[in-house]
Parts: C-alpha cells; sequence; structure tokens
C-alpha cells in the first residue's frame, strides 16, 4: 500500500470517529429521549431506514444492471444509515431539526451494528462482488470502535461536562466537515479513471434516483408536521459513508473501482439531496414571511 493511501486510510478513521464524536457532544439525553419515546415514528424511521431504503439500493442496483463494482458501492451506501449530513439538511429546509439530529444519532448507532448483517445478505442475494463475502465480526468490531466509542465519549462529556463539549462541538464539526471533504478528494483523485469511466453510465441515474426515492421513502414513513416527515426524508437520503468505507478497506483490500463508485455516488446522491432541501427551506421562508 503506497503513502498517500495511508494517509487517506488515516484520515478516513479521522473523519468517522470525528463525526461520531460531534454528534455525540449535540446530543442531549432530553433531546433523544423525546425522539425515542415517539413509538409510532421510531418504528417508521427503523423500517425505512433499515429495511426499504437497502432493499431500494439493491433493487435501483438490479434495474440498472450496474456492473460489480457501482453495485458493490451502492448496497453498501444503502445498508449503511445515519449520515450526518442528513441532520443539516433539516437545517437547510428548516424542519424539524431536533428529532432530525436525535434520530441520524440513533441510525448511525444501530446501523453501525446492523451494516454488516444487511449488507452482507444483500450482496450475497445480488451475487456481485466476485463472490466475496464480509466478515461480519471483523465490520461489526470495525464500525463501533469507530463511531459507537466516539458518540459515547461525546454523550457522556455533553451530559458531565455541557460547556467543555458545548465549547469542542464546533471544532469537532469542523474537523468532522474537513475531512469529509479531504476524504471525498482523495477518492476522486485517487480513482480518477474509474469516476471518469463511470461519466455517461447508467451509474450516476442510480445514484440520483436513490437519494431521491430514499428521501421520499423517509417522508412517508414518518409521523408528524410537514417539517418532521421531509426532514425525516433528508435523514434517510444521505447515507453513512463510515461503515462502506471500512467493508470496502476490510472486504475489497480499498479497489480503486469501488471507491471510485462511492464517490461518484456520494456526489450524485447529493446533487439530489441538496435541492430538494433548498427548494423546502425557500418556500418555508416564503410563507412565513
Amino acid at each position: 500500500m503506497d503513502t498517500l493511501q495511508l494517509l487517506l486510510n488515516a484520515v478516513t478513521v479521522i473523519f468517522i470517529s470525528a463525526t461520531m464524536f460531534a454528534a455525540g457532544l449535540g446530543a442531549t439525553l432530553p433531546a433523544l429521549r423525546s425522539a425515542f419515546t415517539d413509538v409510532p415514528l421510531l418504528v417508521l424511521v427503523l423500517v425505512a431506514n433499515l429495511v426499504v431504503v437497502p432493499l431500494l439500493g439493491w433493487g435501483l442496483a438490479a434495474l440498472f444492471s450496474l456492473a460489480a463494482a457501482p453495485a458493490v458501492a451502492l448496497i453498501l451506501l444503502a445498508c449503511s444509515p445515519g449520515g450526518p449530513f442528513g441532520a443539516k439538511l433539516g437545517m437547510i429546509q428548516r424542519g424539524d431539526v431536533t428529532t432530525g439530529a436525535a434520530m441520524q444519532v440513533l441510525l448511525a448507532a444501530v446501523g453501525s451494528v446492523t451494516f454488516a448483517f444487511t449488507a452482507n445478505a444483500l450482496l450475497t442475494a445480488a451475487d456481485v462482488g466476485g463472490g466475496i463475502t464480509l466478515d461480519v465480526a471483523t465490520l461489526v468490531r470495525t464500525v463501533v470502535l469507530l463511531q459507537l466509542v466516539p458518540f459515547a465519549i461525546g454523550l457522556l462529556l455533553r451530559h458531565n461536562a455541557a460547556d467543555t463539549a458545548l465549547a469542542w462541538h464546533p471544532g469537532a464539526v469542523k474537523v468532522s466537515n474537513v475531512t469529509f471533504l479531504i476524504v471525498l478528494a482523495g477518492m476522486l483523485l485517487g480513482n480518477w479513471g474509474d469516476v471518469v469511466a463511470l461519466l455517461g453510465s447508467r451509474t450516476l441515474l442510480a445514484g440520483f434516483l436513490f437519494s431521491v426515492l430514499a428521501f421520499g421513502v423517509g417522508t412517508l414513513l414518518a409521523t408528524g408536521s410537514p417539517e418532521r416527515r421531509t426532514t425525516m426524508g433528508a435523514v434517510s437520503a444521505v447515507r453513512n459513508v463510515g461503515p462502506a468505507l471500512a467493508a470496502i478497506g476490510l472486504a475489497f483490500s480499498d479497489q480503486p473501482a469501488v471507491l471510485g463508485a462511492l464517490a461518484a455516488l456520494l456526489l450524485s446522491g447529493l446533487c439530489a439531496a441538496i435541492p430538494i432541501t433548498a427548494a423546502l427551506g425557500r418556500r418555508r421562508t416564503g410563507s412565513r414571511a
């Protein structure tokens, strides 16, 4: 493995850990308790993100007859709920930010455990990846270490030393944002040939449609006000790249084709989710004026 790949892997670890640490610092037990005691909403969100959206990713990969690498990348993304940018999209659309952030944290925590099992089952059913299956136990340990442990530390700090947590939170968010951009840029530049090869292919369209349809699934399978429902849509549309990257590193030895496809799918998905939330935000700002 060359030096650049080692550096990218190190930054990826920092990105995943910093993201979940920032989520813990920004969470409060009352907010989490309020979201988790809304049983109908909780059940619908879990069903949408742990069952329906993964099946949606598998279905789109089959519908568009994606090659092995893009199909693997799409299935891995679909099986990984709780992307931190989902809560940010809740802010952009002027939605229910508190509930959105709580559900994003819950999905990231639960998804860190369920991801390996769901992805392994769908990859096997889709018969992609050259017969490779995920080492579930190793992947669960890796993702739990990189996600649940930093989140638990941040949450404990917020509960026991709120002033310190609030002071550290902006810095942790900045580290998360900057390292995400570095990881995305590294994936694009390091696998440029594979990304370019996808231009004009069905992969980008599949990623775009996946984000739009996942947004719709999350909105439909939610309760409450329109603001809350579309916030749940944004949370469903943006997946957690951390477990997917961990899986690619462990099971696919950081194959350039899979990493390039993952980067392309992330970009095409954001190209769908951001305009939707921006349009909702403008409409709500106009209606309140």
